[in-house]
């Protein structure tokens, strides 16, 4: 077997395990030398975004507060205004990613989906990943709060249950209503009793009915076992089904009812939920302010 003399990297190898090498330099004239050459074959790190990316990451971050007066008079303009609106990417969500199963039959339209970082999830003892899904998700607030309202679609027969289990377990105390139970096709069944009813583990009695000229009110009492919530239910369902209004009159009548009802419920320890309904489940979101400072 050939002997060699030890090479200088075998060398510092093995007095380094032994304790003796001096990598000072001190009372040695043996020196460390790195070897930088290997270095420039290193192919650099790249972050690769996908345009899915890039779109999530500037609606999560993208923020541009308008006071009311520069609001108003951003109204003034309506190029500018279409313009700034036409700049917001599209936010439609692929169905790869929601891998759940059982998803599309709790979706009342397989093009709009629930945002996957935002979404509600159902917190319930024998969930099973179906069991956990409604399509609905959280929407900041004018202020900046993370979770001021519930933006979700009309429910159907399959997903009544889904929908109460959703509004018992965020404490919702307000349920706004922005769409027809019919127009031309279904777009929401009617999910509350006419006196009292049971869905699924919830009895659900209305105890009142305020009928208006353009809204319903209505009152309910949600049981969950021996616990009791009263839970208000507005339906506003002249909405017209993809457009606005024709008149904002009947529409600032609304907003104030909405408004007096949330300051009623800010004297109690919930939080402020408003469940919004309709096609796209967040129809009538921007037209409403319903911050903290109200």
């Amino acid at each position: 077997m050939s002997s060699f003399p030890p090479t200088q990297d075998t060398w510092l190898t093995n007095n380094w395990e032994n304790g003796d090498a001096d990598t000072t330099g001190r009372g040695s004239n043996v020196s460390l030398v790195l070897d930088m050459s290997s270095l420039s074959n290193t192919e650099p790190i790249l972050s690769v975004s996908t345009p899915r990316d890039v779109t999530v990451q500037l609606l999560n971050t993208a923020s541009h507060v308008l006071s009311q007066k520069i609001l108003q008079q951003r109204t003034w303009n309506l190029e500018e205004l279409q313009e700034e609106f036409a700049k917001i990417p599209s936010n439609f969500i692929s169905s790869k990613e929601l891998n759940i199963p059982g998803r599309a039959a709790k979706d009342r339209y397989k093009s709009i989906l629930p945002n996957p970082q935002s979404r509600v999830c159902l917190k319930t003892a024998d969930c099973q990943e179906d069991g956990c899904y409604i399509n609905a998700n959280y929407i900041r607030g004018y202020a900046g709060q993370e979770k001021a309202y519930i933006a979700t679609q009309g429910p159907m027969l399959n997903t009544v249950n889904d929908f109460w289990m959703m509004v018992w377990q965020e404490e919702v105390p307000l349920i706004l209503m922005l769409t027809k139970l019919k127009e031309e096709k279904e777009k929401c069944i009617c999910y509350w009793p006419e006196r009292e009813a049971i869905y699924g583990p919830f009895t659900i009695q209305v105890q009142n009915v305020c009928t208006c000229e353009e809204y319903i009110i209505r009152s309910f009492i949600l049981q969950f076992k021996d616990e009791c919530r009263t839970v208000k239910h507005i339906v506003f369902s002249s909405w017209p089904d993809q457009e606005i209004p024709e008149s904002a009159k009947t529409l600032l009548h609304l907003i104030s009812e909405v408004e007096k009802s949330c300051r009623l419920q800010r004297t109690r320890d919930l939080l402020l939920y408003i469940v919004v309904q309709g096609l796209v489940g967040l129809a009538a979101l921007s037209l409403y302010r319903l911050d903290a400072s109200n």
